[in-house]
């Protein structure tokens, strides 16, 4: 059952690649086309992305695909792991609805994009940052569904820093760039899960 489990996530995880890759690819063209208003991107924060994707991907993969992890395999009961599938799902499809809500205007490190309108619409109008959302999201199904004492919590472990590092110069930067318009936005919304009584 553990093995079946850790396909699945891995399925999940292919799905999110899928959802990204047109994204990414319209980004390095304009990249190419220098259509960046503006960056805010440091080495630090490549950094930060090479520790959140080997605890997210790299450690989750050599852990479905070699034994170099299963001395610290655990049992789980089958009811977390199918309340696993149940989150990675929502990760899934959070993840999906933010990049369509979002479109031309997502870039995967901080920066604005010419032109660039603030997007207030879909998941958006309930909360400012839905992808971080869905990356928490799955690093709890990766918790559920790799019962391993390393691989279970990395994506959690390695997101982490990610998290506590950029959301606050994101939000600096939208509101440099937004002015009004975002603070007002932020005064509605919630950051990843929705303002209750909004």
């Amino acid at each position: 059952m553990i093995c079946r489990f850790k396909y699945l996530f891995l399925i999940g995880l292919i799905g999110q690649e899928v959802i990204r890759f047109p994204h990414r690819k319209r980004h390095r063209q304009e990249w190419r086309e220098k259509r960046m208003a503006e960056t805010r991107t440091r080495p630090f924060d490549v950094a930060l992305d090479m520790l959140a994707f080997t605890g997210m991907e790299l450690i989750p993969i050599l852990y479905v695909f070699t034994p170099w992890l299963n001395f610290a395999d655990y049992a789980l009961p089958a009811w977390a792991s199918w309340i696993g599938m149940a989150v990675l799902a929502g990760a899934v499809w959070l993840l999906w609805r933010a990049h369509a809500d979002l479109g031309r205007n997502w870039s995967p490190t901080l920066q604005i994009l010419e032109p660039h309108t603030l997007v207030t619409q879909g998941v958006y109008q309930y909360i400012r940052h839905p992808i971080y959302a869905a990356v928490w999201l799955t690093g709890l199904a990766q918790l559920s569904l790799l019962a391993n004492r390393i691989a279970g919590p990395a994506g959690l472990l390695s997101f982490l820093p990610v998290y506590l590092v950029r959301v606050a110069r994101e939000e600096r930067m939208m509101l440099d760039h937004f002015g009004d318009e975002y603070r007002a936005y932020m005064n509605r919304t919630g950051t990843i899960m929705p303002r209750l009584g909004k």
